[in-house]
């Protein structure tokens, strides 16, 4: 997996920061890309990568800001326009469902895919054999939500050299073997499949909050991930401020990483009251109380596993 930031900023579209939006690349694992959140011309971001609309599979909405949703209609109108026909769901809050809907019944955009929208509550909104999906409510000005992208675990590798050192042949055997089955040979061996695999891989988690204060929805969404990333609109000097607007600033980021225990944390969703020659000091102050961090800037790709 790797997440690719297409939009970084607070508010509103600033020269070096687009608002936000994020895809997590699962290119690998499912031939898919997942949105989080669409911004205003997340579309032209979009175009200054490799992404391809048609690719797109799901979109997570955290909120109904405008800076988290004002490109969605566009982005879906023009998936259908670039030859997109496989189906396509929308997750988010309730009035999701009517934004999109009335956005594309108004401007006579027909769709040429199936486009399915689910409005959230807390708990899974998704699942399959790969990956689980859970929301949780944050503290916003309105209902705000946090995913956690959490992969399955992985299962081991196939030891191939200690199978032929056993003299069990290759062919269909090594496949069930893999899968942990127990199998039978034809000179009447029974095969136990643990030797002959490497321990399972611990699938990676990613969490990404929409905005929020410092609350425990936080902590629990984020609780061992390998990478958090958490809004920072301000910086540690503006506490009241970030509370006042149900915001969070860099050492707010840092702390609830801390207590969370995740691996790595990327700040992002920041105001562009901070120049550029004032971010490392935004890295600095989250830095005193937790690391590693980094602070996020449109198209800065991150892998993950």
């Amino acid at each position: 997996m790797e997440l690719l930031f297409l939009g970084t900023g607070a508010g509103v579209p600033a020269k070096r920061r687009n608002v936000t939006s994020m895809a997590l690349k699962m290119l690998n694992e499912r031939g898919a890309v997942w949105l989080i959140d669409c911004g205003e011309a997340t579309q032209h971001q979009i175009l200054h990568t490799t992404l391809k609309p048609r690719r797109i599979e799901k979109i997570f909405i955290t909120h109904l800001h405008g800076d988290h949703i004002f490109g969605l209609p566009g982005l879906l109108g023009s998936r259908s326009f670039q030859g997109g026909t496989e189906p396509l769901t929308v997750y988010g809050p309730p009035g999701i469902r009517a934004f999109v809907e009335t956005a594309l019944q108004t401007s006579s955009t027909h769709l040429q895919y199936p486009l399915f929208i689910e409005e959230i509550e807390e708990g899974t909104v998704f699942e399959d054999g790969h990956i689980t999906v859970t929301a949780g409510k944050l503290d916003h000005g309105i209902d705000s939500y946090g995913y956690r992208f959490a992969e399955k675990d992985k299962a081991g590798e196939l030891l191939v050299d200690k199978l032929r050192a056993d003299q069990i042949p290759p062919g269909p055997l090594y496949k069930q073997i893999k899968e942990g089955k127990t199998v039978t040979l034809e000179d009447g061996r029974t095969i136990d499949p643990q030797p002959y695999t490497s321990d399972p891989q611990p699938g990676k988690i990613i969490t990404v909050l929409g905005d929020t204060r410092q609350c425990a929805a936080a902590e629990e969404l984020a609780e061992g991930a390998d990478l958090l990333v958490h809004e920072a609109t301000f910086n540690a000097d503006s506490a009241q401020m970030a509370r006042d607007y149900f915001h969070s600033t860099t050492v707010q980021a840092a702390e609830t990483a801390a207590r969370a225990k995740v691996k790595k944390l990327c700040l992002t969703h920041i105001s562009s009251r901070y120049t550029k020659e004032m971010e490392s000091e935004l890295v600095k102050e989250a830095a005193a109380v937790f690391e590693p961090v980094l602070i996020a800037h449109d198209f800065l790709e991150l892998p993950v596993g």
